[in-house]
């Protein structure tokens, strides 16, 4: 059986919160822009406005971490992927009304 507890850590789900939605928008990028760089798919994104939904979007697989942490029962790690969701969600905000 594996030992899910030596991961029990706020860093842990800090981390795992923090790194997952960029794998996520990168995961987005290589499916839908074939052949723009990375630097001209985020100017495409500021320019047609709809950077805050792309953020979102990216963030939303913390609830499928949030959960399964919960589910294992590492409510450290668990604490770690809620602080950084809520930090996203004041990026979210910050770019939406001053952005």
């Amino acid at each position: 059986m594996i030992n899910y507890y030596k991961f029990d850590s706020v860093v842990t789900g800090f981390i795992s919160g923090l790194v997952l939605p960029f794998i996520v928008g990168f995961i987005i990028y290589a499916f839908s822009a074939s052949d723009m760089s990375i630097r001209e798919f985020v100017s495409k994104l500021a320019g047609s406005k709809v950077v805050t939904h792309s953020i979102s979007l990216c963030v939303f697989p913390n609830v499928l971490i949030f959960l399964g942490f919960n589910w294992l029962d590492m409510l450290k790690a668990t604490k770690g992927v809620l602080a950084v969701t809520i930090i996203w969600a004041f990026i979210v905000f910050g770019v939406k009304f001053f952005g």
